[in-house]
């Protein structure tokens, strides 16, 4: 336990697999997770102060709108930009991952990427507490190790709340959470 809790926000990687895998189109404003409430999740589930990154790709323009919310809902906006064939968001995330290396601080990501895997491991050095946010059944099968070994998961929508509708997933559930009434 550290004291602050960083939260790192691959915004790209979770509309996409929104869109792409569970809805089969662009999400609707009113279908995107509600990120007030990871930023306030993370704080509940480790009891301490949350910081919020939310990383941009602004390599075609700052939309301006989201950025000014993403401000007023307690999150540190990190535009980035880069060529074409560079994943912006991707490298910068990683190099925060490592960056918090050097510091005892606790980090929560939000992704499915495996990209972060080798970056992130080492952070899972038995001091802080590291956690992933993500769709359970999208999530980098990498991950998987990681969780074995320690790591915190917690499905985006069923174990944050950030939604303010249902998704049409289709998930394993646990017996302890079934409710018939959800299928009749």
């Amino acid at each position: 336990m550290s004291g602050t809790s960083y939260l790192l926000v691959d915004g790209e990687n979770i509309d996409a697999t929104l869109g792409n895998s569970i809805l089969g189109r662009r999400p609707h404003p009113d279908e995107r997770p509600r990120w007030d409430r990871l930023l306030g999740f993370t704080q509940d589930v480790w009891g301490q102060p949350a910081r919020g990154l939310f990383f941009l790709n602004a390599s075609s323009g700052l939309p301006m709108a989201f950025v000014q919310a993403l401000r007023a809902l307690g999150y540190t906006p990190v535009p980035l930009s880069g060529s074409s064939d560079e994943k912006v968001v991707d490298i910068a995330i990683q190099r925060t991952l490592e960056a918090l290396g050097q510091r005892d601080d606790d980090v929560m990501l939000v992704s499915h990427d495996g990209d972060f895997l080798e970056a992130i491991t080492p952070l899972m050095d038995g001091v802080r507490r590291v956690g992933l946010i993500a769709f359970e059944e999208f999530r980098n099968s990498g991950f998987h190790e990681l969780v074995r070994r320690g790591m915190e998961f917690f499905d985006l929508e069923h174990d944050t709340k950030a939604f303010n509708t249902p998704l049409p997933r289709l998930r394993i559930i646990p017996i302890e959470e079934f409710d018939p009434v959800q299928f009749l």
